[in-house]
C-alpha cells in the first residue's frame, strides 16, 4: 500500500516535471517578449509590446512546439495576447491605393511637403481624410522631408531698427522686400534672380532673370511693378550694391518710397525674402537645370504663378497668397503674378524703359 502510494506520487512529481519542460520554450518566449510572470502585461509598468508583435511571437512558438503540443489559445494565455487580438486581420479600404497614388503624385510635384501640408492638398482636391491616417500611410511608405541643419544665430530684441521684428508689414503694398538668388547655367555661367515680394501677402510679385544687374534694370523691374501693383511705403533690402546705388536711392526717394536697409552681416533681419528664397532653391533651382537665359525665364514664370496661385501657405491658413491678397485687395490678384505672356520691362523688345527723366542720363 505505501509502495502504492508512492509510485502515486512519483508519478505526480513526474508529470508535473514535463508539465514544466513542456512550458519551458513558453516562458523563455515570454521573457523574451518582455512580459513578466503573473501578469499578462509584464511586471514593469507600460506598453512592453505591440500586438503585433506578440501575434509573431505566438505564431513562432507554435511553429518551434509544433501545433499538435500547444494551441493556440495556450499560447495566447502564456504569452498575454487576446485570442480575437491574434485572429485579428487588418482590413484597408477601398480606396486606400488611389490615396497613396495622389500621395506620390503631391510628393513628387512638391518634394518639400510633409504630412500636414499633403493632408491639406488631399482636402483641396476633395479627399475626405483624417490628419492621422495620412502620417500612418506616411510612416508605412517611409517618405520624407529631409532636414536642414542651419547654423543657430542669436537674435537680441529684433535685430536693428530696419528688421522685418521691429517693421513688419501691416497690410498689402505696406513693405515689400527684394535681394538676388544665384545660380548656374547648364554650361557653368552664373545666372542671377532678381526676387521682389510683398511681405504681408507673402505673393511673389517678379522673379527677373539675368546674366548679371545693374542700378538701371533693378529700376526698371520697380517701375514696372510700381506702375502695375502700386508704390510699397517701404522697400526692405539688403546692402548690395544694386540696392544702394545713388541712382536706386535717390528714385525711391522721388517716388516716396522709404528704404529699410538691415545690418550687414544679418540676413535674418529681411527673414521673409530669405525664406521665400530658401523655397525658391529647394522647389525649384536645386531640381533643374538651365539651358539657357530663355530657358531660365520660362521656367521660373511657371513657377511664380504656381507659387503664387496653387501653392498653400501655412502663414496664410492654407491659402495660396493670390487668394489672401485678393481679400486684401480685389485687383491685385490679376496684377501682381503676371502671366508668363506679359513679358517684364528686362524682355521687351525696347530693351528698357526711359528713365533719363528719374534719375538723370548717364547715371
Amino acid at each position: 500500500m505505501a509502495s502504492e502510494v508512492w509510485r502515486h506520487g512519483a508519478g505526480d512529481v513526474q508529470t508535473a516535471q514535463v508539465a514544466r519542460e513542456r512550458e519551458r520554450p513558453l516562458e523563455e518566449a515570454r521573457g523574451r517578449a518582455g512580459l513578466g510572470h503573473g501578469d499578462s502585461e509584464g511586471s514593469r509598468k507600460g506598453k512592453l509590446v505591440s500586438p503585433e508583435r506578440k501575434r509573431r511571437t505566438v505564431e513562432e512558438v507554435r511553429r518551434r512546439l509544433g501545433p499538435e503540443k500547444i494551441s493556440e489559445r495556450r499560447a495566447c494565455q502564456v504569452l498575454g495576447q487576446s485570442r480575437s487580438t491574434q485572429r485579428y486581420v487588418k482590413r484597408r479600404p477601398a480606396d486606400e491605393a488611389k490615396l497613396l497614388a495622389e500621395m506620390r503624385r503631391i510628393a513628387r510635384r512638391r518634394p518639400r511637403f510633409g504630412s500636414p501640408r499633403i493632408c491639406d492638398a488631399l482636402r483641396t482636391r476633395g479627399w475626405k481624410v483624417n490628419h492621422k491616417r495620412i502620417e500612418r500611410l506616411w510612416r508605412e511608405e517611409g517618405m520624407q522631408v529631409p532636414k536642414k541643419q542651419h547654423r543657430k544665430r542669436r537674435i537680441a530684441l529684433g535685430g536693428s531698427e530696419n528688421s522685418c521684428v521691429r517693421r513688419c508689414a501691416q497690410r498689402p503694398n505696406h513693405v515689400w522686400s527684394y535681394d538676388f538668388v544665384e545660380d548656374r547655367s547648364e554650361k557653368g555661367r552664373r545666372l542671377r534672380f532678381l526676387v521682389v515680394i510683398d511681405e504681408f501677402t507673402r505673393e511673389s510679385l517678379a522673379i527677373e532673370v539675368a546674366w548679371s544687374f545693374t542700378a538701371r534694370q533693378v529700376l526698371e523691374v520697380l517701375g514696372y511693378l510700381f506702375a502695375v501693383r502700386g508704390t510699397p511705403d517701404h522697400l526692405r533690402s539688403d546692402n548690395g550694391p544694386e540696392f544702394v546705388a545713388r541712382a536706386v536711392t535717390r528714385w525711391l526717394y522721388q517716388a516716396g518710397v522709404k528704404t529699410l536697409f538691415i545690418a550687414k552681416g544679418s540676413p535674418w533681419e529681411n527673414g521673409y525674402v530669405e525664406s521665400f528664397n530658401s523655397r525658391f532653391r529647394d522647389e525649384l533651382l536645386n531640381r533643374e537645370l538651365f539651358i539657357g537665359l530663355e530657358d531660365a525665364r520660362w521656367v521660373v514664370d511657371r513657377w511664380r504663378l504656381d507659387f503664387n496661385h496653387q501653392r498653400p501657405h501655412s502663414s496664410l491658413d492654407y491659402q495660396t497668397p493670390a487668394e489672401f491678397s485678393a481679400r486684401w485687395l480685389p485687383s491685385a490678384a490679376k496684377v501682381a503674378s503676371a502671366t508668363p505672356q506679359q513679358p517684364s520691362p528686362l524682355r521687351q523688345a525696347s530693351g528698357s524703359l526711359d528713365l533719363d527723366f528719374l534719375i538723370g542720363p548717364g547715371s
